[in-house]
């Protein structure tokens, strides 16, 4: 499958920018806060919403996506003990993590740690223990992006703290796309939560995409983002009206509005090509 860029301007621009597809009749309101969104059909590539898909934005935490394929091309020993050091911390942002420095756990569950919760010391931990440190898996990062012919793309961390983590929603269906073939990524971030034991203590962590845990949805793939520069962030590869789509919404206002804008679109979707 390819996703061609021309194929967008085949549709019908409405207000605010928002680019329908002529082959679903356009919607008289359809009222989405992501400032950035691109719908796609996944087998054909063809365009069904988009929406200043060509921005190169900051994507936080969605470039976890690219850490996970990043570490399962090296073919690493998934059951190799990792330890949480306090290199791990973010210094950065200072955000909270439920792993205290000092955590022992293998690897692969590092990595759904870092892909169902966005667990950062976890994505931080696997670009530190990486061959050639954290300097070679975030040139292993580029290069892939390269690779994927990802033109507005730049990776600096493996986390997504960073703000000059970018890329444009264009590049984020061909993201979705080559992740969507890892079985463990598709897995990892479609678990409702998971649960670490650690010490006599177990920590839950539940799945940061909602969705997930709604049995009206069929979703194959998933992961959130956010970091102020990047607002609120959702990419998902998800049955819609009976078709497997990509969606991506970026920099949505509000601690809800990328699930409305979700939500929004499966119900235009269904409403002209019949439920699932």
């Amino acid at each position: 499958m390819g996703f061609s860029r021309g194929m967008r301007w085949m549709g019908l621009v409405c207000a605010g920018g928002l680019v329908l597809s002529a082959a679903i009749p356009s919607p008289a309101r359809l009222s989405l806060k992501s400032a950035s969104v691109l719908v796609l059909d996944q087998i054909s590539g063809q365009t069904l919403l988009e929406k200043q898909a060509g921005a190169v934005v900051p994507i936080a935490s969605l470039t976890k996506l690219m850490t996970a394929m990043v570490l399962l091309d090296a073919h690493l020993d998934p059951n190799e003990l990792l330890t949480i050091t306090n290199d791990d911390k973010d210094d950065l942002r200072h955000s909270r993590s439920r792993l205290p420095v000092g955590t022992r756990l293998p690897r692969e569950q590092a990595l759904l740690l870092a892909l169902l919760a966005s667990e950062n010391r976890a994505a931080h931990a696997l670009g530190r223990t990486f061959p050639g440190g954290l300097p070679a898996f975030v040139q292993a990062m580029n290069a892939k992006a390269t690779e994927l012919g990802l033109s507005g793309s730049r990776f600096e961390d493996p986390t997504g703290l960073s703000s000059a983590n970018v890329a444009t929603a264009w590049d984020l269906a061909r993201i979705i796309e080559a992740a969507y073939h890892y079985p463990e990524i598709r897995d990892f971030t479609t678990r409702p939560q998971t649960i670490l034991q650690s010490g006599r203590h177990s920590i839950q962590f539940p799945n940061t995409n909602a969705l997930v845990r709604n049995p009206h949805w069929n979703i194959g793939l998933s992961k959130t983002g956010y970091i102020e520069e990047a607002g609120r962030c959702l990419v998902m590869q998800a049955m819609l009206a009976n078709r497997p789509v990509l969606v991506i919404l970026l920099d949505s206002w509000g601690k809800y509005t990328r699930l409305g804008d979700a939500i929004r679109i499966k119900q235009w979707m269904e409403a002209r090509l019949g439920p699932k």
